[in-house]
């Protein structure tokens, strides 16, 4: 195995223990995320939206072949990510507060990066 599968294996099994628990937590709404979600001026029901995404993403992210709902997967993590740390900035919360989002969204586009070829869309050029 090369440095660049490992590096891959060890980014995304992170990624989706972070997704897979913070889904979890969001979707049950619990953990905290309810101060979180109220502070940045969002309902709650987004959380459960959140939550049932996340965990799915982590299913296909996982999975073997579903190589197009990967990249929606990774898609939704990015925009997830990014969206969770625009929103504590916006608010003028501590840059602390958004350091979680972007750690995670820093990971989401590596792992997305380093994917091994079975794991991407292949280009066909006519």
């Amino acid at each position: 195995m090369k440095v660049k599968d490992i590096t891959y294996w060890i980014l995304t099994i992170f990624l989706s223990i972070a997704m897979l628990a913070g889904g979890i937590q969001q979707m049950l709404q619990i953990g905290g995320y309810n101060d979180i979600i109220k502070a940045l001026g969002y309902p709650l029901y987004i959380l459960s939206i959140l939550g049932v995404w996340k965990i799915l993403g982590v299913i296909v992210i996982l999975a073997p072949k579903l190589i197009l709902l990967k990249e929606w997967a990774y898609a939704g993590f990015f925009f997830a990510m990014s969206g969770a740390a625009i929103s504590h900035i916006v608010v003028e919360q501590n840059f602390t507060e958004a350091l979680p989002s972007l750690i995670l969204l820093v990971i989401t586009v590596l792992s997305w990066g380093l994917r091994p070829d079975s794991r991407k869309i292949k280009r066909i050029i006519k």
